[in-house]
């Protein structure tokens, strides 16, 4: 299902941050933090507090928040997320999910974090920001870091809190028009409207979110592919045959892989190799298709007998061991575009489950909003 709409203005207002200590960001520690019983989550961060191990900022504000590893940087503003407004219509949405919920997944998460009264990491949003945006980012880093440091897992952090009245305004005001694609947390997003319906006009109507600007700190995008069992190389090329506008060729392992790209996706059982190209794509042409929506729409319905299973792997190396004559075909697709994803959200569609995979996500545990504070 697609969670609720949040209308315009996106608004990302102050609130008390909370982090764990430096050196226990990440790891082992932030999960027996945020363990059962969730009951138990906030005064176990209280008596973190007392004893050292948290940080706990006084004074609400709104953060940049940037991070680096694996030497890529990303920058985003967090800010506890205005969520008690519904958009009536599509052109209203601030907020544009690109994946669908499992139900009971995001009532599991809604629950755990009403009894732990804790918004354990931002959902990642993210956009391309106006000048205005980007400029008042830029005027917060001429300060000094609110902290400066490296986590458990090696990830370098810095963070701006930005508290002036003026400076929050001209924030907002930027952000008043800004319509931003979930990159990662959908059910995390769902799991927090749950709780501002069920508890309006409370601290619920706010979420924690950070808003990353794909223009100037670009998250990766990579892909996730397929194995699906219970299919051969056959059954793979008659769906593809008997589907509009789409061309098997049969070739090499090599040509295979080099063909793999906007317009082109790959299929093997480890012996066979195959490029399945769709029309309206190519190099120039970024806002075609995503190939994951013609695998998932126009071929996988047409698979006779249907795939038993389906199976996602970050890893091409992973994917391809599991291959196997007869039994199961590996998939390769190419990643989606930024533009295409933000073009097909933008008209009210949604991608297939497990359809791109933004990179690199912050640690869990630098920045937290105890719903307790506001």
């Amino acid at each position: 299902m697609s969670p609720p709409l949040v209308a315009s203005p996106l608004r990302l207002l102050p609130f008390h941050a909370i982090s764990l200590d430096t050196g226990r960001t990440g790891g082992r520690t932030v999960a027996r933090a945020l363990a059962r019983p969730y009951r138990s989550v906030t005064d176990r961060l209280r008596s973190w507090e007392r004893r050292g191990r948290l940080l706990r900022d006084p004074e609400p504000a709104v953060y940049v928040h940037e991070y680096t590893t694996s030497g890529i940087t990303v920058r985003g503003v967090v800010g506890a997320m205005d969520l008690s407004r519904r958009a009536a219509d599509d052109g209203a949405r601030a907020v544009l999910p690109h994946e669908g919920v499992h139900t009971d997944q995001a009532r599991e998460l809604a629950e755990r974090m009403y009894e732990m009264q804790v918004n354990p990491a931002p959902i990642l949003m993210v956009h391309r920001a106006r000048p205005a945006t980007r400029a008042a980012v830029y005027r917060a880093m001429a300060a000094e870091p609110w902290q400066t440091f490296e986590d458990h897992d090696h990830q370098r952090h810095r963070i701006w809190a930005v508290r002036d009245p003026e400076a929050l305004a001209q924030l907002q005001q930027s952000l008043s028009d800004t319509r931003a694609v979930i990159a990662d947390g959908h059910h995390r997003y769902d799991a927090y409207l749950r709780l501002q319906e069920s508890h309006p006009g409370t601290a619920w109507d706010r979420g924690l979110a950070m808003l990353v600007d794909q223009d100037d700190t670009p998250l990766f995008l990579g892909a996730i592919h397929r194995l699906l069992r219970g299919t051969s190389m056959d059954d793979v090329r008659r769906a593809v045959e008997t589907s509009r506008g789409l061309v098997w060729s049969e070739v090499g392992e090599t040509d295979a892989v080099a063909a793999l790209g906007p317009g082109a996706l790959v299929a093997t059982d480890g012996r066979r190799w195959a490029v399945a190209t769709f029309t309206g794509a190519s190099v120039e042409a970024p806002t075609c298709r995503a190939a994951v929506e013609v695998l998932h729409h126009d071929i996988v319905p047409r698979l006779d007998p249907a795939p038993t299973s389906t199976e996602y792997g970050h890893r091409v190396d992973v994917v391809l061991r599991r291959a196997e004559p007869g039994r199961a075909v590996a998939v390769l697709l190419p990643a989606p575009g930024f533009d295409v994803v933000h073009r097909i959200v933008a008209e009210q569609g949604l991608l297939p489950e497990k359809a791109t995979s933004f990179q690199p996500k912050p640690t869990t545990g630098v920045i937290m909003r105890s719903v307790a504070d506001g």
